[in-house]
C-alpha cells in the first residue's frame, strides 16, 4: 500500500502536531508516511524524500515545522504536487513559522493552515485527495456531520448549566449548512458552464488580485467562474451562489479586512477552499490571520498576501492529480515563471 500523503516534520519535537494529522488520516483511511527531515540540517534528505515520493504516487505533502519553518517551502521547490504547511508554535507565538510557510514567492505555493493545526492540515490534504476520490469524499462528509452534531451536543450541555431567573429558552429548527438541495436561483449572465474552479472576490477592490488568479488559470486552460459576492452585504445571494456551484472541484476566495468570505465558503462546502488575503488595511495582516486561523474541521488553504498567481498554481496542482495533460502544462508553466 503506497502512501498518498507524505508528512515531513522538521524535528521529532513536532510529533504532537503530526499526531493530530495521523488521527485524521487514519479516520479517512488514507495511506500515509511520516518522516523527520530538516530543511536546514538535512537538506538533501528532504529533497530525496520529496523527489522519490512524487515519482511513487504521493498526492499531497505536508510540512510541519516551527521557528523559521522553511520545510514546506523546500518541499514545494521539489515537487509539482500540492504542499500543505502546518506552522508550529515554538517562539513568537508561532508567527515566525506562519509567515515562513505562507509568504512563498510566485511559483511555489504552500497551502498554509493555522498554527499547530495538524488536524486541519490533514483534513485539507483529505479534501485535496477527495477531489479525485469518491470514498474519501464520503468519509469527509461523515466527519463534517460529526462536527455539526458536536456543536448541538455542546448546546444541550450548556442549557443544563443555565439557571438564571430570566433565562428564556427558544427552540430553532437547525439545518445543516451543507444541505444544498433547495431550489436556488441566480442570475446566470456570463456564467461559465461546468467550471472546475469557483472564484469569489468579496469586493470590487479585490478584483485586481482576482485577475492575477484568472490570468494564470487561463494560461493553464482551467475553466472557472468569477463572482464578486459578499456574505456580509448579500448573504442570500451568497448562499444561492454556493448552491449553484456545488459541482465545482474547488473554491478560491479573495478578500481583505476580516475576510469573512473564506469562512462563509467553508461553511457551505467540503471541497478545498484556497484563501487569498488582500492588503486593504494593516498591510493585509488582519485578513491573513482571519483566513488561516480557522477552527478544527474547517481549514482554509491560505496563500500569501495578494498572491493570486500562487492561488491559481495551487488550484492547478490539485486538479493535476491524475491528469497527465494538466500536469505537463503546469510543469512547463512553472519553468517559465521561476
Amino acid at each position: 500500500m503506497e502512501p498518498k500523503v507524505m508528512i515531513l516534520m522538521g524535528s521529532a519535537s513536532d510529533f504532537n502536531i503530526a499526531e493530530k494529522a495521523v488521527t485524521i488520516l487514519e479516520t479517512m483511511k488514507i495511506p500515509y508516511d511520516l518522516q523527520v527531515a530538516s530543511a536546514h540540517r538535512t537538506h538533501q534528505k528532504v529533497k530525496d524524500i520529496v523527489t522519490e515520493s512524487t515519482k511513487n504516487g504521493v498526492e499531497v505533502f505536508m510540512g510541519i515545522a516551527g521557528l523559521s519553518a522553511h520545510l514546506p517551502g523546500i518541499i514545494a521547490a521539489n515537487t509539482h504536487k500540492p504542499v500543505v504547511g502546518v506552522p508550529v508554535k515554538v517562539k513568537l507565538e508561532g508567527l515566525d513559522a506562519l509567515f515562513a510557510s505562507v509568504q512563498m514567492p510566485l511559483g511555489a505555493p504552500v497551502a498554509t493552515v493555522g498554527i499547530d493545526r495538524g488536524e486541519n492540515g490533514a483534513i485539507l490534504a483529505s479534501q485535496i485527495i477527495g477531489v479525485h476520490n469518491k470514498e474519501v469524499r464520503k468519509n469527509l462528509s461523515v466527519m463534517r456531520r460529526e462536527f455539526f452534531y458536536k456543536v448541538d451536543k455542546d448546546q444541550k450541555k450548556l442549557e443544563q448549566r443555565l439557571e438564571g431567573n430570566y433565562y428564556s429558552k427558544n427552540t430553532f429548527k437547525e439545518q445543516n449548512p451543507l444541505n444544498t438541495s433547495q431550489d436556488y436561483k441566480l442570475d446566470s449572465e456570463n456564467k461559465i458552464k461546468n467550471p472546475d474552479v469557483a472564484i469569489i472576490a468579496g469586493s470590487y477592490s479585490d478584483i485586481k488580485v482576482a485577475k492575477r488568479t484568472t490570468v494564470f488559470l487561463d494560461k493553464l486552460g482551467i475553466k472557472y467562474d468569477l463572482r464578486i459576492l459578499s456574505p456580509i452585504r448579500d448573504p442570500e445571494v451568497f448562499e444561492s451562489y454556493m448552491g449553484q456551484m456545488e459541482n465545482v472541484k474547488l473554491f478560491i476566495a479573495i478578500s481583505g479586512l476580516s475576510a469573512h468570505v473564506t469562512g462563509s465558503v467553508v461553511a457551505y462546502t467540503e471541497k478545498p477552499v484556497i484563501g487569498v488575503p488582500c492588503a486593504r488595511r494593516l498591510d493585509g495582516f488582519d485578513a491573513l490571520l482571519s483566513m488561516v486561523n480557522m477552527p478544527p474541521g474547517v481549514p482554509v488553504a491560505t496563500i500569501g498576501i495578494e498572491e493570486g498567481g500562487n492561488a491559481a498554481l495551487l488550484a492547478a496542482q490539485i486538479l493535476a492529480i491524475g491528469n497527465e495533460e494538466l500536469k505537463n502544462k503546469l510543469l512547463k508553466f512553472k519553468k517559465l515563471i521561476i
